[in-house]
């Protein structure tokens, strides 16, 4: 029984030793192959992730636009004619026969003054001048029978000659006093206050027995009339569009409280000159108003259809880059990599602009590119789309 016992004993642990050695490899097998699994996996995420932080963007070519160009600029519009009418003598407010909006002829009488102190200087003006008229006569009649006694010898020339010379001074005062009288009387027809032409009183700021006092403009005005069958429009142009300003040139004008209305109006001029403060080019036009569908003094939006350069790069507001550097746009370039090109707006369209410099033609342009994208990123191309869709994606975008 003991021999038995001995010889199965190192057998049995040979076969334990194996399978504590198979069950290692096993272990280390399956420890070696979870490892090597996760850092499969680790690059396998570190490659997806290096691939997904690749943006994918849109890129378009410049185009050349020769068709007409839009530019809509606000302006305000201004009756044609407007006249604050002021008292040109003292008094009190006798009566007014028009109120605000009473359409008036030229000449129409708007109200009266009672003028007292005016109409007694006018009183004694005329009756210096009967007084004056009175002594050219007497001087007249001395002055010819002294003419006369002078050809007889019995008076001398010394006492002719001042005869005569009264009656030339009485001769100036009468004229002196008739045109005082005609300047009194000249005061006088300003008494009634009337319409200076066809049009609307638009303001009236005086009443029955209210004290009025001449003045050029100092104080209120008493009516204010003004002329709007046919009204000015003005309107501010940027330097930039100024060279396309031309006399006689049409644009149309739409208004906030007439949706779906144009109306035509003519640049009839323009100030000539630059405002330093606002850089813009003040134009005039005019326009029709015979149905009074307009009124002055509102906002309206002029629209101009100006030509365009043949030369220009026309392209998305979106694909604008604004930074510390300046403004930028975001091309194509070698490897599909990004670079940016400094550029110059030439004219501003809303969803499009001009570019005047820093583009050529066969530059592939990224529209609406990331913030963080830096020069020499990597980039994706999308599938393109046309310069049409892209300028509407720019406006949503931009909006």
């Amino acid at each position: 029984m003991s021999t038995e016992i001995e010889i199965n004993a190192p057998s049995r642990l040979r076969h334990l030793k194996l399978a504590g050695i198979a069950a290692l490899l096993i272990a280390a097998g399956i420890v070696a192959t979870g490892i090597a699994s996760r850092v499969h996996a680790k690059q396998q995420m570190t490659t997806w992730s290096a691939e997904e932080a690749v943006p994918t963007v849109v890129a378009y070519t410049p185009s050349r636009d020769s068709a007409a160009q839009a530019l809509v600029l606000p302006g305000h519009l201004s009756a044609y004619v407007n006249a604050p009418i002021y008292a040109r003598v003292s008094g009190y407010l006798h009566a007014w026969y028009a109120d605000i909006g009473t359409h008036v002829k030229t000449g129409q009488l708007l109200g009266e003054i009672d003028t007292p102190d005016l109409d007694q200087q006018l009183a004694q003006a005329r009756a210096d001048l009967r007084n004056s008229q009175a002594n050219e006569k007497l001087a007249a009649s001395t002055a010819k029978r002294w003419t006369e006694m002078l050809q007889q010898d019995s008076v001398s020339q010394q006492e002719a000659d001042e005869k005569n010379s009264d009656l030339v001074a009485k001769q100036a005062t009468v004229a002196a006093n008739d045109a005082n009288v005609k300047r009194l009387e000249a005061l006088e027809s300003f008494k009634r206050i009337t319409a200076p032409f066809d049009g609307v009183v638009t303001a009236r700021t005086t009443d029955v027995g209210a004290l009025i006092n001449a003045g050029g403009g100092n104080g209120p005005e008493l009516f204010s009339v003004s002329d709007a069958r046919q009204l000015r429009v003005y309107v501010s142009v940027p330097q930039s569009e100024a060279a396309a300003i031309k006399l006689g040139m049409r644009a149309t004008l739409t208004v906030p409280e007439r949706p779906g209305m144009t109306f035509d109006a003519k640049l009839v001029d323009t100030d000539d000159s630059i405002s330093q403060s606002s850089g813009t080019l003040l134009v005039q036009l005019s326009v029709d108003n015979a149905n009074g569908l307009l009124i002055p003094g509102e906002y309206t939006e002029v629209h101009f259809s100006l030509p365009n350069d043949s030369h220009l790069l026309t392209i998305p507001a979106s694909s604008l880059i604004f930074r510390q550097s300046g403004l930028q746009v975001a091309v194509v370039g070698k490897d599909d990599r990004a670079v940016l090109k400094p550029v110059t707006v030439a004219t501003d369209l809303g969803t499009k602009v001009g570019i005047g410099s820093g583009l050529n033609p066969s530059d592939k342009v990224i529209d609406n590119p990331p913030d963080s994208l830096s020069a020499g990123d990597r980039i994706r191309l999308a599938a393109p789309r046309s310069t049409t869709s892209l300028a509407q994606t720019g406006a949503r975008g931009h909006g």
